[in-house]
């Protein structure tokens, strides 16, 4: 007999083959069943998915390219020069609304702005873990997820019975409502991903507090900060339910106070899509793609600016 082979441990043969023993051949057999069910787990995982998004994919797809076709049917230069039409007339635009639309939504725009950044700045900078902060962002995450159409519930309460009528103030301020929570949310979020080096740099230098968050905690938080006011004003541009209760609609043009209907694109396109008149629904489908299209260009530059900022 060979040495090695008196020398080999028990259990164990010269070829160092697995140990004998009665578990060996069924552990082996057991990992093997469930390395196999785990690869088939994930490549039904896999296919579902790749089903799901395909299908999404094509129902999305689709409704654009009808958003396409339908809405550049009705593009010509009396929609961006007359106003809405009357029930039964012909031709007519949407000039009226598109102003009324960007009236009321800068008016939003610039009213949340400063309260979204300075509430936000507080909730990264001064609040951190106080009680009185754990309430704000819970507030705020009411407001976030909140249906818009009760937020224009409550302005209509608030400012159109009291005014005594619909004004494009009203509508202005229901949109601001709605942008201020994203504001709020996307600039703590920024400004904790400032590191806590600047702002012991800044502060080692013997600047205070204000003097660091404006020249130091902001500018590195600057292109973050700008995206959410993008989003939220793109966020705010399509609002259709809390405009029907605030500012309602008007097929001319509106007075310079505001006050009174004012005419807009998501009230428009609500109505003349439900009429009975093909140019109403003809104009429903331009000033859908109209809204679309701004939406996506302000999406894309939220990205494009918020890339720049990461990449400097």
């Amino acid at each position: 007999m060979d040495a090695r082979t008196t020398l080999a441990p028990a259990g164990r043969s010269s070829a160092g083959e697995a140990p004998a023993g009665h578990g060996a051949a069924p552990a082996v057999q057991a990992w093997g069943r469930v390395r196999a069910g785990r690869r088939t787990a994930d490549r039904l995982l896999v296919v579902l998915c790749t089903v799901a998004t395909v299908l999404g994919a094509i129902v999305l797809g689709s409704i654009l390219v009808m958003l396409i076709v339908e809405g550049l049917r009705g593009f010509s230069p009396a929609l961006f020069t007359e106003v809405t039409p009357g029930p039964g007339s012909q031709g007519g635009g949407i000039a009226n609304a598109i102003l009324g639309s960007l009236i009321m939504t800068l008016i939003g725009i610039v009213v949340a702005t400063p309260i979204g950044v300075l509430a936000g700045t507080y909730l990264a900078e001064y609040g951190r873990t106080s009680k009185l902060a754990d309430l704000i962002r819970f507030l705020n995450d009411i407001l976030l997820s909140a249906p818009s159409i009760l937020i224009g519930l409550f302005v209509y309460t608030v400012m159109v019975r009291t005014m005594g009528g619909y004004s494009g103030w009203a509508g202005g301020v229901a949109l601001a409502i709605i942008a201020t929570p994203v504001i709020v949310r996307t600039t703590e979020d920024m400004l904790r991903l400032v590191p806590s080096s600047l702002r012991e740099a800044g502060a080692a230098l013997g600047a205070p507090a204000s003097i660091v968050i404006r020249a130091v905690s902001w500018k590195a938080a600057q292109a973050g900060i700008v995206t959410g006011i993008l989003l939220a004003l793109a966020r705010i541009a399509g609002e259709t339910a809390p405009l029907l209760f605030t500012a309602l609609n008007n097929n001319s043009w509106f007075s310079a106070n505001l006050m009174g209907g004012i005419a807009n694109l998501p009230v428009m396109i609500y109505q003349f899509a439900l009429s009975p008149y093909e140019n109403w629904r003809q104009l429903a489908w331009a000033g859908a793609l109209l809204i679309t299209i701004t939406i996506l260009g302000l999406s894309i530059v939220a990205r494009v600016f918020l890339q720049g900022g990461k990449s400097r």
